[in-house]
């Protein structure tokens, strides 16, 4: 008996591995899959403008990666004491402009350096929806709760979304050829654009993901987190408190859907070794002194010494030295 609707798809025909190195931008469900893949050791680069939800905005910090210039104080804005940039998330928001030029541009040469080598990235585009500044025309990242006033609100066409990544696309593979890329849609309900407005605007991003799709099928590939919430998980049980972004058990589906379908086999083979010895380094003992706890201690750094000589990119430093300093603190 069947009692769901599972969403099938045709996965890519690239993988991610732990000798990828992974660039992630968009809205808050990239972070969800960037913080997964930080945790199981892949080498990620996450959201360096902070979250973006539109795709111009995503666009644009591309094309900053691509020529990285560096911003100034003709960037920044001051409002209430504090400084904030129309490219970027509140987080690099600071109350001196030097601090907040400090966050930006350190994070921005990082992730241009980062580009040059990036093979794999993935892209989550959370609405259509976008603000254009009245006295600039400029599409901002976001509006750091500035007057509704001194904007222009507009839903991007999926004509205008294909033309500006279309050429985004080239530009992107011209500065580094090896990168293929997988896209998302934010499963997150914008409820301020209301019910209607948010499915057409879900609508529209999909269209335009779906377009790019078929002009690009070797480097594109199309992940359906947001097919996996409405259609698998259709329960409110399955959203957090404001129903309206997924729970932390939508997520962690929604990881385990995207893990089984878009990691290579040896990926996957080292992440079950890899939970085997995270359980091991969790593991807090009755008798810490005991030799029983120092000889599982050492088992398990041999187990961490084996799994690095069989994939030199894994990187087990900051684990090994914890354990060997808490062998150290044992026997002194």
């Amino acid at each position: 008996m069947e009692l769901y609707t599972k969403v099938t798809h045709s996965p890519a025909a690239f993988h991610l591995s732990h000798a990828d190195s992974i660039l992630l931008l968009g809205s808050c469900f990239a972070e969800h899959i960037g913080r997964r893949l930080e945790e199981n050791k892949f080498k990620v680069e996450l959201n360096p403008f902070g979250t973006l939800y539109n795709p111009a905005s995503v666009a644009s910090a591309i094309r900053r990666l691509i020529r990285p210039e560096r911003y100034t104080a003709a960037d920044l804005f001051d409002r209430d004491g504090v400084y904030h940039s129309f490219s970027h998330h509140s987080r690099f928001s600071c109350v001196s402009a030097e601090e907040t030029l400090a966050q930006i541009n350190n994070r921005l040469e990082q992730a241009a350096e980062e580009l040059r080598h990036t093979t794999r990235a993935v892209v989550t585009f959370g609405s259509a929806y976008v603000y254009r500044l009245k006295t600039t025309g400029q599409v901002v990242a976001n509006c750091h709760q500035l007057p509704d006033e001194l904007f222009v609100r507009e839903r991007l066409s999926v004509e205008a979304i294909v033309e500006e990544w279309t050429a985004l696309l080239y530009a992107l593979w011209e500065h580094n050829a090896k990168l293929k890329l997988w896209f998302t849609v934010s499963p997150i309900r914008h409820w301020k654009d209301g019910a209607h407005g948010n499915q057409l605007s879900k609508a529209t991003l999909l269209l335009a993901v779906d377009r790019l799709q078929q002009l690009f099928p070797e480097q594109l590939s199309y992940f359906p987190a947001y097919e996996i919430l409405m259609d698998e998980l259709r329960d409110y049980r399955f959203y957090a408190e404001d129903m309206l972004h997924p729970s932390a058990q939508a997520i962690d589906y929604i990881w385990e859907r995207f893990a089984a379908d878009s990691l290579s086999e040896e990926a996957k083979t080292i992440l079950n070794i890899w939970k085997e010895i995270q359980k091991a380094i969790r593991h807090k003992p009755f008798q810490p002194e005991s030799e029983a706890y120092k000889r599982f201690i050492h088992q398990t750094l041999l187990k961490m010494e084996q799994l690095h000589q069989k994939f030199p990119y894994f990187d087990l430093r900051n684990e090994e030295l914890a354990l060997r300093a808490r062998i150290m603190n044992y026997e002194l």
